[in-house]
């Protein structure tokens, strides 16, 4: 997980980022190990990391937010009970409505909405009967949301779409789960896997196509303010 050669980055971000890479790896080799303890440490450690990386790359305070969203949710689906399901589903809602809003009115494919729209409209039929009677409803409009949100990631460039479509895939490996359908072999390794990898993806997308905004001569707000601030770079 580098910088971008066209963001060159200073010693900070790059331990920062250094430090994500690490907990992701201590996380996802845990999960394959069966070592739960691994898991339940490195976890919560990692959208903090991405989160500060973002913010020493200057990023928009809808970018931090959403990542620290997503916190919540990781932090909340670490205990094993219906309400703290649905905290942890409401704050990674929240986290999709930040991204929503960060990726304002940009262009995206009318034909890439269609296919999620269909990807939506089949697996919520598909898993409505075999979802609990009191998630079902939660996990319909959740999935509307973070349909969006994949959809509209993509109006960010190939890396944010990407990283949207993989956290749509994500969280439907997990709703198949509380369904009760056939599972991959160690399947909350590819939940992570596939979860660590869009918020990767969307934080760094975001992050490029932002800067490519501002262009060239251009820089973030340091203070990290709620719109994409602008500046001329001071010279010497």
């Amino acid at each position: 997980m580098n910088p971008s050669p066209r963001e060159p980055a200073g010693t900070p971000s790059r331990l920062l980022l250094a430090a994500f890479g690490l907990a992701a790896a201590v996380d996802l080799v845990s999960l394959l190990a069966d070592a739960d303890l691994g898991h339940r440490v490195a976890k919560p450690l990692l959208l903090p990391l991405l989160a500060a990386y973002a913010v020493s790359r200057g990023a928009p305070r809808l970018l931090t937010a959403a990542l620290l969203f997503g916190w919540g949710g990781d932090v909340f689906l670490l205990f094993d009970a219906d309400w703290a399901f649905l905290v942890g589903m409401g704050s990674f809602a929240a986290g999709h409505v930040c991204y929503l809003v960060l990726f304002g009115r940009r262009r995206t494919s009318p034909a890439l909405g269609v296919l999620y729209a269909l990807a939506l409209g089949g697996t919520v039929v598909l898993l409505w009967s075999d979802l609990p009677a009191g998630l079902r409803l939660p996990v319909a409009c959740y999935s509307l949301l973070l349909t969006a949100m994949a959809y509209r990631a993509s109006s960010l460039g190939l890396a944010a779409g990407i990283g949207g479509a993989l956290f749509l895939l994500s969280d439907t490996l997990i709703a198949t789960g509380i369904a009760d359908w056939p599972q991959l072999p160690a399947p909350d390794f590819w939940v992570m896997a596939t979860y660590i990898a869009a918020q990767y993806l969307l934080a760094t997308g975001a992050l490029r196509a932002l800067r490519g905004e501002r262009g060239p001569g251009v820089q973030a707000v340091p203070s990290g303010s709620g719109r994409v601030g602008q500046g001329p770079k001071e010279t010497a």
